[in-house]
């Protein structure tokens, strides 16, 4: 660490300055007041010397570091290759930590002996056109704001990508940013015609389902053609998510709203209807890590474009650019209610996608570690987030999780479609699947928008006209319709 001299010095010459004129003043009537004034002189000598360590440096993962450094240096892989537990090894390089230790067999979790990876061409991932000539016209504006209390902001943010060409400083914030703000169409609902679907594995292979309403609504920085910037009735509201029990019958009405604001030190607020007590419940601002649909994912876990956490509590470090693996989002397979056909499309029982459609590609990824911001850590069930992205679409390719101690939790494969949308046309969205492998409880968690009728979500006008009832599925009194 360097030492800035001159400051310290001022402030010392300032205070025995101070400590003259006290001391001539004070005469015998104040004997302490020198005393005191001294101890001040300390405490400002040291927070000089010392100033506050910046948020982003901190050490990554010794295995995400040792990763980074055997993969400087990669090759490519043939399209049509395919990837077996028999050859892994040579294309293990463009395979994140995670995955290599599944397939080597070295966690509770391991690729079964049947597995297949055939590995497609790589294909652009279309974007909404709308989306991209927002990020054109406002991307360039948009600045990090660092605040007292340590958290982050931005500042002149519009809508779009915050920052299209991330660099120094706060490379790995800035891909955080665009992370969070990637494009999701206006408005996505399953309805009991379309349900998702959260399925849960334990080590017993014990396996239980969940069917759910889904309608996530972007009602600020909005890009999709026919609808305002600003929703007028959510002047204040970012992104809502509401999703509500189908089924078990038990479950059966069982209701939660989370509200994300444009503040950005707004946490966010979560709200539960209990059936039971014909009336919801506010969460708790830290339930952040309570489990999502009874699955392993956590509240922080579950957007399909990356992580749901916010952007003012956390940091990210940039960590470099690598090619991965990651799911061919066109693969025609995709489209035929294949993610929803659970356990019969995978392999049992770490439930990896069965050979028919195990298709990936190997894709450009921008590798962020994201932590909560020291002053909100404590407590906080993930010491890092490592999130592999994809820099067309800034939507992640696949994630890593660490517990408070840096120990490796669970692995997240992304499974994601791409949609034709009203107007839009062909674009990436937030409809898929998540794979969740949960390491150390030997868990695993599937939550597919497919839930197993072969249709999956729908978007924007496309939608039945009764989600697109803000008061009802955005905010807390709507949940009090239920049951109605």
């Amino acid at each position: 660490m360097r030492f800035n001299l001159s400051r310290p010095l001022h402030v010392l010459n300032t205070l025995a300055t101070w400590l003259r004129v006290m001391r001539h003043s004070s005469g015998r009537r104040h004997p302490f007041s020198s005393c005191v004034l001294f101890c001040f002189a300390l405490v400002a000598l040291v927070l000089t010397l010392c100033p506050p360590t910046r948020a982003q440096d901190f050490d990554t993962v010794l295995d995400i570091k040792q990763w980074l450094a055997q993969t400087e240096h990669q090759g490519t892989i043939t399209p049509g290759t395919v990837i077996t537990t028999q050859n892994w090894q040579q294309y293990k390089e463009f395979m994140p930590p995670g995955m290599q230790q599944m397939f080597a067999g070295s966690l509770y979790w391991k690729i079964p002996a049947d597995a297949r990876i055939t590995v497609d061409p790589t294909t652009p991932t279309p974007v909404s056109k709308y989306y991209i000539q927002a990020t054109e016209q406002f991307g360039n504006q948009t600045k990090v704001v660092h605040k007292a209390n340590g958290h982050y902001a931005l500042s002149n943010y519009i809508a779009g990508a915050p920052f299209p060409n991330p660099e120094e400083p706060d490379k790995g914030y800035k891909f955080l940013a665009d992370n969070w703000f990637a494009y999701i169409p206006n408005l996505y609902v399953n309805t009991p015609e379309n349900a998702a679907k959260f399925c849960v594995e334990d080590r017993y292979s014990n396996i239980n389902c969940t069917l759910l309403d889904f309608v996530y609504r972007q009602e600020g920085y909005e890009t999709d053609p026919g609808v305002p910037r600003d929703l007028p009735e959510g002047p204040n509201m970012f992104y809502t998510e509401y999703n509500e029990v189908l089924a078990p019958e038990q479950s059966r009405y069982t209701a939660q709203l989370t509200l994300f604001y444009k503040d950005y030190e707004n946490w966010q607020d979560s709200y539960v209807f209990v059936p039971a007590l014909r009336r919801s419940l506010r969460l708790s601002t830290a339930a952040r890590c309570s489990p999502t649909a009874g699955s392993d994912l956590i509240q922080d876990d579950a957007k399909a474009n990356g992580m749901n956490g916010g952007l003012a509590l956390f940091q990210a470090k940039y960590l470099g650019h690598r090619k991965v693996l990651a799911f061919n989002k066109r693969f025609p397979a995709m489209r035929v209610g294949i993610l929803g056909d659970f356990p019969g499309a995978y392999l049992a029982p770490t439930m990896w996608p069965k050979p028919e459609w195990s298709h990936f590609q190997l894709r450009d990824a921008e590798i962020i570690d994201v932590r909560r911001v020291p002053s909100e850590a404590a407590g906080y069930c993930y010491g890092a987030r490592i999130m592999f992205m994809d820099p067309s679409s800034y939507y992640h390719v696949w994630t890593e999780l660490y517990d408070s101690n840096l120990k490796l939790w669970k692995l997240l494969l992304p499974i994601l479609r791409v949609d034709d949308l009203p107007i839009i046309g062909t674009t990436i969205t937030n409809e898929g699947a998540f794979l969740l492998w949960d390491v150390q409880n030997a868990h695993f968690t599937l939550a597919t928008s497919d839930g197993g009728v072969g249709r999956g979500a729908v978007f924007n006008q496309n939608a039945p006209a009764e989600f697109h009832d803000y008061r009802r599925f955005g905010t807390p009194g709507g949940l009090m319709q239920i049951l109605r």
